[in-house]
C-alpha cells in the first residue's frame, strides 16, 4: 500500500521510490491510502488594500488540493483551532453508504468545536474528474475551500487528448470586511448582507482591483502545448461566466462526469459546479486575461466587476499589456441558455449515462422567496426561502444520527411531494404571502426506486436562476424550460439519451429543471440551493433513503471519532 502524507498542501514520503519501482516491474497498483492534515487556522490576508483575519485550513486560501486515484481511500483529519465550530463538505463524492463523512453541519454531523479533530474517512469508487471541498457551517465556505482532482485509474487514458500540463482555477469572492460580521449583522435586521467587493481567481482579484497588482494569478503556457483547466466556482452567491481572450475552450467534463466535446468562447459556471475545459497555446505569443463576471438576469443588485488572471506565454516580458476577453453581458439570457444546452455526457460504452427510464416517484418543488413577520428586524419582516412553502429549520443535532439511532422529535418525514397549491408560478408577481411555514421536514425515498423531481422558481418576490444540489448522488438532467412546467407537454421534450450528469444544477430564472436519479445510496441527504444567501433563508430540505435489504445496502455504523452535539 502506497502512503501519501500531504502538510501545507505537499505530499512527501517514500511513495516517489515505490512509483519508480512499481512503474519499472509493471505490477498493478493496488488502491492507497491517501492522508492529508487539515489544521483550521486563522490568518491575516490582504486585500484590496484591506487586511483582515480569514478562516483557512493550513494558512492557505484557497487551500490545499487533494490528490487521488480512482479506487483510492482518503483519510482528512481536521483540526479546529478557529474560533468558529468548523465542518467541511467534500462536494460532489458520492460518499456511499457513509454520510457520516459527507460533511455539512447538522445534517450527517455535529461541527467539529474549537480545540478538537475529527478524520473523515471515506473511499472514492467510481469517480474521476475535478470536484472540490469547502466549509459547510455559517458562510465560511468564503475562505475554507479547495480542489479535489481525482485522476483515472492506472493506465486508463483520459476520453479526449492528452494534455501537456493542467492548472487548477478556482473562482470565488471576498469581502473587505469580515463576512460572519456582516451576515450577524443583516439577519439581526431582516436584509440580504452586503455584496462583496471583488471576485477572485485563486484568491486573487486581479489587476483591475486597486492594490491587487501582484495579487494577480498567472499561468505560463508555451506555444503548441495543450492545457487542462479545471475550474470550480466556489463564490457563494453568484454564477459566473468564465472566458480567455483570443482562446477557444473545449468543454470535456462537468461536475466530474465526462461530456461530450464542445468548443466555445465562454463557459457559464453556477455556485458548487466544475468544468474541465482544455486549451491550445495556438495563439501569438503574448499575454491574455482570462477573466470572470457574473451572470444574473433577475432585477438583482450584483457585484458586477471582473476578476482577471493572466495567461502568459513563455519568453513575453511582464511589461506587455494583456488583452481582455468578450465576456457575454451580465444579464445575457440567450448566451446562458444556449451554453447550458450544449451539455451533454459522453454516453461511450466505457463512461455510459444510465438514465432511469421508468419513474417510481414524481416529486414537484416550487422555490419560494417570500417575506415572514420579524418583530425584530428593521421593517418588521425578513425574507424567507422555501421549497413547497415550507422553509426549513435546521436542528440542534444532526439528522443522520437521529435517522440511524431512531431518535424521535428531530425532524418529521411528511415533506410534501407537490406544492400546498398550484398557482400561476412565474405571472406577475405575488404580493400575497403564501403563508410559509417553517419546519424540519424530510421525505422519504424507498431505497433503489427512481426518483423525478422538477424544481420550478416562482415569482413572489423575484424571479431567479437557482442552482440546486445534492448531497450524495449525482443526477441527470432530463429537462429544462422557461415559464411555468407542463407536465403533460414537456416530459415528451425530455433528453433520455445523453443528458448532462451533475451533483449541481441551475433552475433557470422564471423556469424549471427536472432531473433523475435513482435512491441506491442509504442515509440523509441535504439538497439546497448552492447561494448561500438562499440557503441560509431556508431554501433547502433532506431526503432520508431507506436501506435496502442487501448486506451492503444499508448505512454504515459512525465512527468512534464523530463530533458530538
Amino acid at each position: 500500500m502506497v502512503k501519501m502524507v500531504q502538510h501545507h498542501g505537499f505530499l512527501w514520503g517514500t511513495h516517489f521510490l515505490l512509483i519508480c519501482f512499481i512503474g519499472f516491474i509493471s505490477l498493478p497498483v493496488d488502491a492507497a491510502t491517501k492522508k492529508y492534515e487539515f489544521n483550521i487556522q486563522v490568518k491575516n490576508v490582504s486585500r484590496l488594500c484591506h487586511a483582515k483575519p480569514i478562516v483557512t485550513v493550513n494558512g492557505m486560501y484557497p487551500g490545499p488540493t487533494i490528490y487521488v486515484r480512482e479506487g483510492d481511500q482518503v483519510l482528512v483529519n481536521v483540526t479546529n483551532y478557529a474560533q468558529y465550530n468548523m465542518s467541511i463538505h467534500w462536494h460532489g463524492l458520492k460518499q456511499f453508504r457513509n454520510g457520516w463523512a459527507d460533511g455539512p453541519a447538522y445534517i450527517t454531523q455535529c461541527p467539529i468545536k474549537t480545540g478538537h479533530s475529527y478524520t473523515y474517512a471515506f473511499n472514492v469508487t467510481g469517480q474521476r474528474g475535478t470536484l472540490w471541498w469547502h466549509a459547510h457551517i455559517l458562510w465560511l465556505r468564503a475562505t475554507v475551500h479547495g480542489a479535489i482532482v481525482i485522476m483515472p485509474k492506472q493506465g486508463t487514458p483520459f476520453p479526449f487528448p492528452q494534455p501537456n500540463f493542467e492548472f487548477n482555477l478556482l473562482l470565488g469572492e471576498w469581502w473587505n470586511t469580515d463576512v460572519e460580521g456582516l451576515v450577524k449583522e443583516a439577519n439581526k435586521l431582516g436584509l440580504p448582507p452586503n455584496m462583496s467587493d471583488a471576485h477572485t481567481i485563486n484568491g486573487k482579484p486581479g489587476p483591475l482591483f486597486p492594490c491587487s497588482e501582484k495579487y494577480t494569478y498567472t499561468i505560463e503556457v508555451e506555444q503548441g502545448k495543450t492545457y487542462l483547466l479545471r475550474i470550480i466556482n466556489a463564490a457563494l452567491n453568484d454564477e459566473l461566466f468564465f472566458a480567455i481572450a483570443g482562446h477557444n475552450m473545449t468543454v470535456v467534463e462537468v461536475d466530474a462526469v465526462y461530456t461530450k466535446p464542445f468548443t466555445t468562447q465562454a463557459i457559464l459556471i453556477a455556485p458548487g459546479q466544475t468544468t474541465n475545459v482544455l486549451i491550445q497555446a495556438n495563439q501569438a505569443p503574448s499575454r491574455y486575461f482570462m477573466a470572470a463576471r457574473a451572470f444574473m438576469d433577475a432585477p438583482l443588485s450584483i457585484d458586477n466587476k471582473t476578476a482577471t488572471a493572466i495567461l502568459q506565454y513563455k519568453g513575453i516580458p511582464n511589461t506587455v499589456l494583456p488583452i481582455l476577453p468578450h465576456l457575454p453581458k451580465p444579464n445575457d439570457t440567450a448566451s446562458a441558455l444556449s451554453y447550458n444546452a450544449k451539455l451533454k455526457s459522453l454516453n461511450s460504452p466505457q463512461f455510459p449515462a444510465n438514465v432511469p427510464r421508468k419513474v417510481d416517484r414524481h416529486l414537484f418543488y416550487t422555490i419560494g422567496l417570500g417575506i415572514n413577520p420579524c418583530p425584530t428586524c428593521q421593517n418588521g419582516t425578513q425574507v424567507a426561502a422555501s421549497l413547497n412553502n415550507i422553509s426549513f429549520v435546521m436542528p440542534k443535532i444532526g439528522l443522520l444520527q437521529a435517522h440511524y439511532f431512531n431518535l424521535k422529535g428531530v425532524f418529521t418525514t411528511d415533506f410534501p411531494d407537490n406544492p400546498p397549491r398550484p398557482f400561476n408560478y412565474t405571472g406577475a408577481p405575488l404580493t400575497a404571502n403564501l403563508k410559509t411555514s417553517v419546519g424540519t421536514r424530510l421525505s422519504k425515498i424507498a431505497f433503489n426506486s427512481t426518483v423525478e423531481l422538477v424544481l420550478q422558481d416562482t415569482n413572489l418576490l423575484t424571479v431567479e436562476s437557482h442552482p440546486f444540489h445534492l448531497h450524495g448522488y449525482n443526477f441527470f438532467v432530463v429537462g429544462t424550460g422557461i415559464g411555468n412546467f407542463d407536465a403533460k407537454k414537456d416530459p415528451a421534450k425530455y433528453n433520455l439519451v445523453d443528458p448532462p450528469e451533475r451533483n449541481t444544477v441551475g433552475v433557470p430564472t422564471g423556469g424549471w429543471t427536472a432531473i433523475r436519479f435513482t435512491a441506491n445510496n442509504p442515509g440523509v441527504w441535504f439538497m439546497h440551493c448552492h447561494l448561500e444567501l438562499h440557503t441560509g433563508w431556508g431554501l433547502k430540505m433532506a431526503f432520508v433513503v431507506e436501506d435496502g435489504k442487501g448486506p451492503d445496502q444499508s448505512i454504515l455504523p459512525p465512527p468512534k471519532d464523530l463530533p458530538p452535539c
